[in-house]
């Protein structure tokens, strides 16, 4: 991807977090704050801050559609389409139930997709300032400076495993399976944080059940590009548009080898 174009980027998530993002955190009014569905809340910062990212993005790329996590809410039609032709991909703010309580973490996402595949991606920590970003076949930064994933060293696998959109049957089955195998860390409920967690060296897997675009097309690139693995059930990569659910992330190929059969039986 061109400086330019990366660069420009950059300064919009930047702008767009100073003027819309951090100066609604920790002083929404509850009128500010939406259930979309059971336990998925919006809150004014996320769509004001859509309308922005997707007015800059399409001043970067105009030949690039732009798709962002609430204008699909409002149109479930837009996900018909997302693994088809160039777009941008938005997630305004990833891990709003988190910023909604007025805690951390959270983050912003962008990605640029062709036909389904993520070109270039960016996860964006507003309140710590880290900025992570991926280029297909260029490598993975943070902060502007070249990264490649490591493991924890822990003598199990250290793994946090998103089960709230499992059936408790599949949770139950899923604890049996990994007990004395791995350990298991809370998760982040921002997946924004979880892939640099597992870039840096905090958590060596994450599983993930709902694997909607917006929320993982960047990082899994980032991931994938500084060395990791990030894979569905049948070992099949991930790809925007894929609808199924399940997919597990590995801080390398390895640790994803040997994850997988406990992970999904």
């Amino acid at each position: 991807m061109p400086d330019a174009r990366h660069d420009a980027v950059c300064a919009l998530l930047r702008r767009v977090a100073a003027e819309v993002v951090l100066p609604r955190f920790r002083h929404l009014d509850a009128a500010d704050i939406e259930e979309k569905a059971k336990d998925d809340l919006v809150t004014i910062a996320d769509r004001e801050a859509e309308v922005q990212l997707a007015h800059g993005l399409a001043a970067i790329d105009a030949g690039a559609r732009v798709v962002g996590e609430e204008a699909c809410a409002a149109d479930p039609t837009l996900l018909d389409t997302v693994g088809s032709g160039r777009l941008w991909l938005i997630d305004p703010v990833d891990g709003t139930n988190n910023f909604a309580a007025g805690r951390t973490p959270f983050g912003m996402m962008i990605a640029l997709v062709e036909d389904g595949v993520p070109q270039a991606g960016w996860l964006y920590d507003p309140v710590a300032g880290r900025l992570c970003h991926a280029v297909r076949g260029g490598g993975a930064f943070v902060d502007g400076a070249p990264v490649r994933a490591r493991g924890t060293g822990a003598a199990q696998p250290v793994a946090a495993l998103a089960t709230y959109f499992m059936s408790e049957d599949d949770r139950a089955a899923l604890a049996t399976r990994v007990a004395g195998r791995l350990t298991l860390v809370d998760i982040p409920r921002c997946a924004a944080e979880q892939y640099p967690r597992l870039v840096l060296g905090e958590n060596d897997l994450a599983l993930f059940q709902r694997t909607l675009p917006w929320d993982h097309a960047a990082g899994v690139l980032f991931l994938e590009e500084a060395g990791g693995r990030v894979a569905r059930a049948d070992g099949a990569p991930y790809r925007v548009g894929d609808a199924r659910r399940g997919m597990l992330c590995a801080a390398s190929p390895e640790l994803w080898e040997q994850a997988a059969p406990l992970v999904f039986g």
